[in-house]
């Protein structure tokens, strides 16, 4: 897969998911999705805008919902922000442990 570094939003069109040049988008930017606010959700990252909990979306998914049927039950989510979950969820259990000594 290839990302694309000249990715101008709205320039290309999309093949597929691909660019029509060929290239994936760059990735999304977290921090323009997922927040932690200590006001919102007791400061446990939550989608921007609302209360929903990445741990939420990421339960339900566990649980075998689908992302058409977290979108059905939640409305103002969109696909980017099931998405955005999931790279956050997996971006926090990606993280080197060091051996205290």
């Amino acid at each position: 897969m290839a990302i694309c570094k000249r990715f101008i939003p709205g320039a290309a069109g999309r093949v597929g998911g691909r660019l029509s040049h060929g290239c994936y988008p760059l990735p999304m930017s977290l921090p323009e999705r997922i927040v932690v606010n200590p006001e919102v959700a007791h400061g446990r990252p939550a989608v921007r805008g609302t209360r929903v909990r990445v741990a939420d979306v990421i339960s339900l998914l566990a649980a075998g919902a689908s992302e058409a049927e977290i979108l059905k039950d939640y409305p103002y989510l969109t696909a980017d922000d099931v998405r955005a979950c999931l790279a956050y969820a997996a971006a926090q259990a990606d993280h080197p442990i060091l051996p205290a000594s």
